[in-house]
């Protein structure tokens, strides 16, 4: 690595480290840990700053022996480990400063966090709908092959078991979730034969998905007991018929920004209300980043509100079992792997789109 292109990786480095001596002592004082959430962020952006710390002092270790090595080089017994060290320094240097610069572009500051996905059944009926359940089974298989937990908040079924919408949480002990799952937001389009179709022909249906950051605890978006309006009413079942007796769903209205939620999936009105405020606060999450990015003229991936099979993000075509996502071109004939929950490569293929913007963002 040449001493110009040391000096401009230390000038960028330099924030981030005095960042990481201060998170650091932030974390060793107990009454952080007092509050959950903060201690989570703060461990969570630790470790992210931990990262380019241990990169750089690698990169700064290798510079100090050789410079120490240089110094004793008239000494025929260093001169052996000087040639050594020389060695050791190229072959590691090109990719020390690879994962370095890496670690230096800009990141959205919710990716650590973990996610809540909706998915809502769109246009094509009962077949939207299994469709819509489809999709949850591949999140879910795609969350438990990342060692992920998935929690279903709320669902409402079709008369066929597909799912009309249904709200999913994804956790990880280890975070990094949201910068993941973000990149599913928009509308899926499947084509296939549809079960109910008896002259085999094939149909094109959407089902729309929303990806929301999770909070990382209940006091990081406060909701007051005055802004909030909570309904409750009976749950119901595929076709509308009355699953519960009792008023246990419950829909809570946050009024200051009108961003609702509503959740009928557990028999106890306390349960339903728990998980309505949780996705309430993702919501809310959302809006304030994207309220900030819109101020700060910075550019968010948008995700499609609507569920119209044009506005498409991705295609599962199931009579050449072929996946293609057309914001980057990515195509393979591998449709039944990918619905068994293997999304990786196909999220690396966005993942690395997002990091080239970004690069270029920064010139």
């Amino acid at each position: 690595m040449a001493a110009d292109d040391l000096a401009a990786l230390e000038a960028s480095v330099r924030s981030l480290l005095d960042e990481h001596t201060r998170v650091e002592q932030e974390l060793a004082d107990p009454a952080v840990h007092a509050s959950p959430g903060r201690a989570r962020a703060l461990t969570r952006r630790y470790a992210e700053l931990d990262r380019v710390a241990r990169v750089w002092a690698r990169i700064r270790t290798l510079d100090e022996d050789l410079a120490a090595a240089r110094e004793l080089a008239d000494d025929p017994d260093f001169a052996v480990e000087l040639a050594e060290l020389e060695a050791e320094a190229e072959r590691e240097r090109p990719a020390l400063a690879d994962e370095l610069r890496e670690l230096l572009v800009p990141k959205d500051p919710d990716d650590g966090r973990d996610a809540i996905i909706e998915i809502r059944a769109g246009e094509g009926g009962e077949e939207s709908a299994l469709f819509a359940g489809d999709l949850a089974r591949m999140y879910m298989r795609w969350a438990a092959a990342r060692g992920w937990s998935a929690e279903i908040l709320d669902e409402t079924r079709s008369e066929l078991g597909g799912a009309k919408d249904l709200t999913l949480a994804l956790k990880s002990s280890s975070g990094g979730v949201y910068g993941l799952v973000k990149f599913e937001g928009g509308v899926h389009r499947v084509q296939r034969v549809p079960v109910t179709e008896s002259a085999g022909r094939i149909h094109t249906s959407a089902a729309g998905v929303l990806v929301f950051p999770e909070a990382d605890a209940p006091e990081e978006v406060e909701l007051a007991e005055a802004d909030l309006r909570i309904d409750v009413f009976r749950s119901s079942g595929p076709g509308g018929q009355s699953v519960n007796t009792t008023d246990s769903a419950v829909r809570i209205t946050h009024l200051p920004t009108g961003i609702t939620a509503s959740c009928q999936n557990e028999k106890s009105q306390l349960q339903n209300r728990e998980a309505a405020l949780r996705m309430l606060r993702a919501r809310i999450l959302a809006a304030r980043a994207e309220e900030a990015a819109a101020e700060e003229s910075a550019k968010r991936r948008s995700q499609v509100r609507t569920v119209d099979r044009s506005e498409r993000i991705r295609t599962y075509n199931f009579p050449e079992n072929r996946v293609t996502d057309h914001r980057t071109g990515y195509k393979a004939h591998n449709l039944d792997q990918v619905l068994d929950g293997r999304l990786d490569e196909v999220i690396a293929s966005l993942t690395a789109a997002e990091r080239a913007e970004r690069l270029e963002d920064i010139g």
